[in-house]
């Protein structure tokens, strides 16, 4: 492990911070949240739940859209301790998304060799007291924060912190973003706040874990890829199934640049065979957000 933290190459090496103008053109008031979430399509939310055991160790329950509008809606988070993600904000808000682009463009240019290829935002609504548990994002990210305050954690990509077969496990979708923890995690994380106005980006693929600091907190987080974190991520899938099947693969950081690719050709051939289902594609909802009750989440109804 060197300074950068990462044992992935990449032009972005440790965690910094950068100046973005949302706030300043309105995306983040009630007035335009509550707009957005009256229309929101319901199959693009998620909204989480999230309880942590005395070692960190967390539960997910996952709810339903409900049937608020979008301002009780909005009052909900606010009061509660949800974490709402609203999917595929360039389709959804493409506003927003086309202002982002432009603040994406000048981060991207502050790091040579930095070149998007496919870019996807989510836009993060999250209660006062929400936390997000240890996980790591397999793109690149800049959390363009618009509202609130939040502690970002950032940890190591070794082994240790993020074992590869974890990694894939997630990218084939046989779990959620959610990683393995330990408390001792902690004398290792380079720790951040974030103010309105502050975009993050880190090291690919990086660990990290999120906390509100009391505030209801208003962030787009915008995923990217590089032809380099496609061919990773390829070959993450092609070992996953390769394991599956009693196979022990190479870590990809010790591939070649053609090794890489290889294996993200051969992922694409596997996706098309079925070569591993996802085991995440339905979740058992069992709350939908509700004004006055405990963190936000009131019984489900029919």
């Amino acid at each position: 492990m060197n300074a950068a933290r990462t044992r992935y190459s990449g032009p972005i090496k440790q965690a910094e911070v950068h100046p973005h103008s949302l706030v300043e053109q309105g995306f983040a008031s009630d007035e335009s949240l509550a707009t957005v979430l009256d229309r929101y399509p319901a199959d693009l939310f998620d909204i989480n739940l999230y309880d942590y055991d005395d070692a960190g160790q967390v539960s997910l329950r996952t709810g339903a859209r409900g049937r608020l509008n979008g301002e009780e809606l909005l009052v909900a988070i606010q009061q509660g301790r949800l974490w709402v993600n609203l999917r595929e904000i360039e389709t959804g808000w493409p506003e927003l998304w086309a202002a982002a682009m432009a603040e994406f463009r000048t981060v991207q240019g502050g790091y040579p060799g930095l070149r998007a290829v496919r870019n996807a935002g989510q836009l993060i609504l999250s209660s006062p007291r929400a936390r997000v548990p240890y996980h790591f994002d397999a793109a690149g990210v800049v959390l363009f924060h618009m509202r609130g305050r939040k502690r970002i954690f950032v940890y190591p990509g070794d082994e240790a912190h993020l074992a590869e077969a974890d990694m894939e496990q997630v990218v084939s979708r046989q779990t959620t973003e959610e990683l393995p923890y330990s408390l001792a995690f902690e004398a290792d994380a380079q720790v951040m706040d974030l103010e309105p106005g502050q975009a993050l980006t880190w090291p690919i693929y990086a660990p990290h874990r999120v906390e509100n600091l009391d505030r209801f907190c208003v962030s787009l987080s915008m995923d990217f890829q590089t032809w380099p974190s496609r061919f990773r991520n390829g070959a993450l899938y092609t070992n996953a199934v390769l394991r599956s099947r009693g196979g022990r693969p190479r870590m990809t950081d010790r591939m070649t640049g053609p090794e890489l690719a290889a294996r993200w050709a051969a992922s694409l051939a596997l996706k098309r065979v079925g070569g591993l289902k996802s085991r995440i594609a339905h979740f058992e909802r069992d709350f939908e957000p509700e004004i006055g009750v405990a963190d936000g989440a009131g019984a489900l109804r029919a």
